[in-house]
């Protein structure tokens, strides 16, 4: 379980890090990009900052070769906007949890949809079966008046 000061290193450095990556960091390789969560070690050498990035996979790849490749100035920009004795050395992870719940919930609307198709097939049927039953409860005269059911 993280202590209160590794919380409190990994809060600041997601702020600085999704502000300089909003900003400051100029690589056309870098496409949209969420910073979603920063772990620290326990002797705060060590940060692991998880970016989600939507797009095509070779726009993941790409976006994530500039973010190593830009390692440096964070770590830089991270130390001079940090008041902390050794900042940490930074190690970028992607993230696919926001990919996979988008993914989980298009096929859970994929399977309402369906459902509610389904649904209202059987409830097509279900007023032919319902109309067929109500012509038998109350009978029509030959006129085609309808008759009292006596019940």
């Amino acid at each position: 379980m993280p202590t209160r000061r590794q919380i409190q290193v990994a809060d600041e450095i997601l702020q600085i890090v999704s502000v300089l990556l909003q900003r400051d960091m100029k690589d056309p390789r870098i496409g949209f990009v969420t910073v979603t969560q920063v772990e620290v070690t326990q002797d705060l050498k060590y940060a692991r900052i998880f970016v989600s990035v939507m797009g095509t996979p070779e726009e993941q790849k790409n976006t994530m070769t500039a973010l190593t490749a830009g390692k440096g100035f964070i770590r830089r920009e991270i130390a001079s906007r940090m008041s902390i004795r050794y900042v940490p050395e930074i190690q970028f992870k992607l993230d696919r949890g926001i990919e996979y719940s988008d993914r989980i919930n298009r096929l859970l609307n994929e399977l309402k949809a369906a459902e509610e198709n389904e649904g209202q097939k059987t409830e097509d049927e279900g007023t032919v079966i319902d109309d067929q039953l109500s012509s038998e409860e109350n009978p029509q005269s030959p006129e085609g008046t309808q008759i009292p059911n006596p019940q």
